[in-house]
């Protein structure tokens, strides 16, 4: 490794950075949910023949995990509740839009595709506990 790629050489301010930045862009989701309420998703639950009960769950997706890889707290367990998350919006409210591109020409669900993967990369780049 050259002398130059070695100075900026930090995977823990690379993890660091990675863990706050879709934690914290997914915490914003779930503090709308909490200010807003859940109606909407109880009514997508609903309309797929679920009990409304379980649009809670998106709660722990999107405040309770967010808050724990923040806190560096549980981070693999949190990161997989973080993508399995996603992989429920995407089921319940963005199915059609799965093979779509969007306006600018970017896949119609990049910012949850982010979401997705950043989680698996969390939960798979996450120090083992020691």
């Amino acid at each position: 490794m050259n002398k130059f790629v070695s100075a900026f050489y930090r995977p823990e301010a690379g993890f660091l950075l990675l863990r706050w930045a879709v934690a914290g862009l997914i915490l914003l989701h779930g503090i709308s949910k909490l200010i807003h309420g859940l109606g909407p998703i109880e009514g997508m639950l609903a309309s797929a023949g679920l009990p409304a009960f379980i649009a809670y769950g998106v709660l722990v997706g999107e405040v309770v995990a967010p808050l724990l890889v923040l806190a560096n707290i549980m981070v693999v367990p949190a990161a997989l509740v973080m993508a399995f998350n996603m992989v429920v919006a995407v089921a319940l409210a963005h199915t059609s839009q799965f093979f779509t591109l969007g306006k600018s020409g970017g896949w119609a669900l990049e910012l949850e595709g982010l979401y997705f993967f950043g989680s698996l990369a969390i939960a798979l780049m996450a120090p083992p506990k020691t």
